[in-house]
This record gives C-alpha cells, sequence and structure tokens, in this order.
C-alpha cells in the first residue's frame, strides 16, 4: 500500500491537525461541511502552531467529487457526524483504507454500511485548540494509537504503514495489531472523565484524582472506572493501561502544567455551547455492553441519563422560561 494522497474529513482541532502535519510530507485534501470553511483553506492554507510549527497548502472542498482519489481517508468528525460523514462518502475513494480516530465504540459499524473499504481504528490523546478555520494551535503531543478492525479486511500490515506516515509528518503514532486493550482503555477513561465534567462544569483538574475528604471528585472517578474495568473483564478485554492512573497522570503538574492549564474535555466543551455530546458511544457504549454482559453499570447508567437530561434541557429552557414569568 502507498501512501501518497491523503484526505482529512472534518476540519475540527484533530483533523486540523492531522490535514495540517499530513499536508507537509503527502498531497493532503480536506472534506468540509461549510463552503467557507472550504474557500477559506483553498485559499490561506492550514496552519499549525503550538508544539509544531507548520503551514502547508491543502485542497479543500464540501464535495468529494472535487477532491480526486486517495490512498487514505481519515475521518476525524465526532461520533455523532460519523453518519452524515459516511453517507458523503459513498460511491467515493475506492481503493482507500479508512482510519478512524472517534472516541468510545461503534463508529466503524456505521462506516462499513456505506463502502467495503478496510477499515483501521483509531486511538488518539493529542488534543488542539482551533483558532478559526484555517488555524490550529497543537497543545497535547501524545500518541494516536491505530488497529486493524476485525469487521473489515485491513491488516497489521497497514496498520504499520498509516504509523509510519503519521510519525513521518511530525505527530506521533503506534500500531498495534489488537487495538481492542487500548481502545477500552480510553473508553473508560472518557466514560468517566467527559461526563462527570459534562456535569459539574469542571474541566480535567486535580480534584478529578483527589480522594483525601469524604466530598473529593476522585471516589466517584475511581469507583466508576472501576465499574467499566468489570464490564471490560466481563466482556473478555484486558486492559491495555489503567485508567485511573491515566488519570492521576493527566492532571499531574508534569502532564498539564497544573489547574490553571486544566484540559476541557470535549463533552463539558460541547455542553458549554450547548452542542449534542459523544455520550452514547462513550458512557452509553459501557451501559450497553454491561447488559450484554449481563452485570449492572450504575454509576454509568447514572451518567449517561443525567448527561442525556442535560441535553433535553437546553431545547426546554426558554418554554421554562416563559411559564415561569407568566406565573408571576
Amino acid at each position: 500500500m502507498k501512501l501518497q494522497r491523503v484526505c482529512v474529513v472534518g476540519a475540527g482541532a484533530i483533523g486540523s491537525l492531522f490535514a495540517g502535519h499530513l499536508g507537509t510530507v503527502v498531497e493532503t485534501t480536506v472534506l468540509t461541511r461549510r463552503q467557507e470553511h472550504a474557500a477559506a483553506l483553498n485559499r490561506e492554507g492550514l496552519r499549525v502552531s503550538g508544539k509544531s510549527s507548520l503551514h502547508p497548502k491543502v485542497l479543500a472542498s464540501t464535495n468529494p467529487a472535487d477532491l480526486g482519489d486517495c490512498d487514505l481517508v481519515i475521518i476525524a468528525t465526532k461520533a455523532a457526524a460519523v453518519e452524515a460523514s459516511a453517507g458523503s462518502l459513498q460511491g467515493y475513494f475506492p481503493g482507500a483504507h479508512i482510519l478512524m480516530v472517534q472516541n468510545g465504540l461503534g463508529c466503524e459499524e456505521i462506516i462499513k454500511k456505506y463502502g467495503d473499504w478496510p477499515i483501521v481504528s483509531g486511538v488518539t490523546f493529542m488534543s488542539g485548540t482551533r483558532h478559526s478555520d484555517t488555524h490550529v494551535e497543537y497543545e497535547l503531543d501524545t500518541a494516536t494509537w491505530i488497529g486493524p478492525w476485525a469487521g473489515s479486511t485491513a491488516n497489521f500490515e497497514a496498520a504499520r504503514e498509516i504509523e509510519a506516515l503519521l510519525n513521518r509528518s511530525g505527530l506521533k503514532a503506534e500500531a498495534y495489531e489488537d487495538l481492542l486493550p487500548h481502545q477500552w482503555s480510553k473508553l473508560i477513561f472518557n466514560s468517566a472523565i467527559n461526563s462527570i465534567a459534562a456535569i459539574t462544569g469542571l474541566p480535567h483538574i486535580s480534584a478529578f484524582a483527589r480522594q483525601d475528604n469524604l466530598e473529593d471528585l476522585g471516589h466517584l472517578v475511581f469507583d466508576m472506572m472501576n465499574e467499566a474495568r468489570e464490564v471490560a473483564r466481563a466482556r473478555g478485554v484486558t486492559l491495555a493501561d489503567d485508567p485511573w492512573e491515566m488519570n492521576v497522570r493527566a492532571v499531574s503538574q508534569g502532564t498539564t502544567g497544573g489547574d490553571d492549564y486544566a484540559h476541557v474535555p470535549s463533552m463539558l466543551d460541547d455542553v458549554r455551547n450547548k452542542r449534542l455530546t459523544e455520550i452514547d458511544w462513550i458512557t452509553g457504549a459501557i451501559v450497553r455492553e454491561a447488559r450484554k454482559a449481563g452485570i449492572p453499570a450504575p454509576y454509568h447508567e447514572t451518567l449517561y441519563r443525567l448527561v442525556k437530561a442535560y441535553e433535553t434541557s437546553w431545547s426546554l429552557q426558554p418554554a421554562c422560561r416563559q411559564e415561569t414569568a407568566s406565573g408571576e
């Protein structure tokens, strides 16, 4: 497999980091949702600051027919947008491999409905801040883990070639024959951190690892992660990393720079902007897997339903305010 042309679908923070780095080593195109976004990328290129300083030219469009063929498609949208993205790709890029980098479980099955592409699963911890349609700041330069998805024809050799390309571009990548232990480690980490952040409004600060007093939030985080460990064990998955230790490392001074520089989990950012979250693919995935295993998951069910209720509240708030005002 020769990786000479890459198409990145979705140019949010993660998609822009992929496109900005890959655009320096291979021909890179970007499939955007908005026409003005594509026009800006075609006019100005894509600037990456922070951990990298890059400014490649990219070809962007809202229509895959404008982008030519490619060897690798990276689906970098959020999980909720995968279905629409897959639909737009149907009939295009027949010779390409697809790399998925969504949080949670289940997006590969969605892609498979729209084409017979070889699919490589991905788990990424890198993060950035999107300052504009053409500028992204590279903040956390941790590795993207990749491996062939068992439900497709992708093999480990393809994952190794994608790993090499990502590393050559200046990103960090590690390929594994079996990605499930790594997917589940991040799934459990995200399920607790993201849902708790969404409900409390707290970024990922040291409170998430504190267990000294009765009221400390770390107790809830630990118990929720422990519950998910039992679900993983029941589903026959051995974790690659301890989610609690991942949490402790992430809020340590050496990783985040302390509470003043705390990372805002994606679900908290969605809640702040009243966007639908990825709760169904993250915490909801743990709930579904627990039910398949026939074991209880009360922490996950509670947080899952609270976040779903929070999403529902956004559409009801104007009516509730009007009713209160008229009652007074």
